[in-house]
């Protein structure tokens, strides 16, 4: 994972609605439809698809259609890669401040 991709999930994540999106999507298994998104945040629908938009946008979430209703999987793979990254990323701060 690039810094730049790092960049954009950080970005995603500094947002309180799509944090609250993230972990209610993993007390479900990873998975939520778009209308438990709207009665989660209760916020208008243009600023449900912000949100939406900017998770997907950084891989955090993917999209699946089915007819007229959407889903949203967690992408736990890349939560794993930047988190582990984050992670070396640190270790190496550390390692060089000591």
């Amino acid at each position: 994972m690039d810094i730049k991709h790092v960049e954009k999930i950080s970005k995603a994540l500094s947002d309180i609605n799509r944090l609250k999106i993230l972990d209610d999507m993993s007390e479900k298994g990873g998975v939520i439809q778009c209308s438990e998104i709207v009665r989660l945040l209760q916020l208008a629908q243009p600023s449900v698809s912000h949100h939406i938009k900017t998770l997907i946008e950084s891989g955090l979430i993917e999209p699946e259609k089915s007819g007229r209703n959407y889903t949203y999987q967690l992408n736990k793979k890349l939560l794993r890669d930047f988190v582990a990254k984050l992670t070396s990323m640190t270790s190496c701060y550390f390692f060089l401040c000591w």
